[in-house]
């Protein structure tokens, strides 16, 4: 069962859309009435993603390498060029690099705070330039969703940067958060757990691999990526009006656990 909420003549930018959290995002949306911007660096799987879209609705697709400010800057015009407003961000791109402490490169950090946290800043600050403009000039103001992660408070020793870039959304969409309140812009994250994409997919298909996730997963199941989706939707609807400077943790319960859970044996 899933509870709809309207979206409808909504334009929304979704970051990292081509697969996974983000696409599932893109599709939530554009089934809630909105019409999505998705970009991403992966042209072929971009317009593949794009073709699934159209078939539910109105998408475009625009390359982007959020870390690059150009990119960015293109991505708001082009959105802006497509549908004339945007209402709502969703910076979901990020990447991974895994890598022991002592052994992590400072190029391989370098990258993945390119794109997990600069990235963020960029869509966001263009973005909300747009939208303070938009709302000084008598409009209504918009929202924006970062992606963070359980792992902005939950350290994996050879995810390094990513846990690090974690932590500096959460607390960027706080301060976003204060600096746009005034404006009437809403800035929220969401903190996944354990999310079935094809990353875990891989990490699931070996029983002690996923015993270990499931241990410390007190609903004892892995999420899918439409439960993340079914947030994203909830804080781009007016039903979150209040809601601001928050980082929802759809994970499973992973969050408040300070114990082990029995599980099952893996069939």
């Amino acid at each position: 069962m899933r509870f709809s909420v309207s979206l409808e003549n909504k334009v929304a930018i979704v970051t990292g859309a081509a697969r996974g959290i983000g696409f599932a995002i893109a599709k939530r949306f554009v089934m809630d009435g909105a019409k999505v911007v998705i970009a991403d660096v992966d042209d072929e799987a971009g317009n593949a993603a794009l073709e699934d879209l159209q078939k539910l609705g109105e998408a475009t697709y625009i390359h982007c390498n959020v870390a690059e400010r150009l990119d960015v800057r293109n991505l708001v015009a082009g959105a802006l060029n497509a549908y004339g407003d945007i209402n709502v961000l969703v910076n979901n791109a990020g990447i991974v690099v895994g890598a022991d402490f002592l052994d992590l490169e400072v190029e391989d950090f370098d990258k993945v705070l390119g794109v997990n946290l600069k990235g963020t800043f960029l869509c966001s600050q263009a973005v909300a330039r747009h939208m303070v403009e938009k709302v000084q000039e008598g409009g209504e103001p918009g929202c924006i969703i970062n992606m963070s992660s359980v792992n902005a408070v939950l350290a994996i020793p050879n995810q390094v940067p990513y846990c690090v870039s974690k932590g500096g959304v959460s607390q960027l969409t706080k301060v976003a958060a204060l600096a746009l309140a005034p404006h009437g812009i809403r800035v929220n994250a969401i903190g996944p757990g354990s999310i079935m994409t094809e990353m875990l997919a891989s990490v699931n298909s070996d029983p002690a691999a996923r015993h270990r996730v499931l241990s410390r997963t007190p609903m004892q199941r892995v999420g899918e990526v439409s439960e993340i989706a079914g947030v994203a939707a909830f804080l781009a609807s007016s039903d979150s009006s209040y809601v601001t400077g928050q980082t929802i943790y759809a994970d499973g319960g992973r969050m408040p656990l300070n114990y082990t859970v029995d599980v099952p044996d893996a069939d």
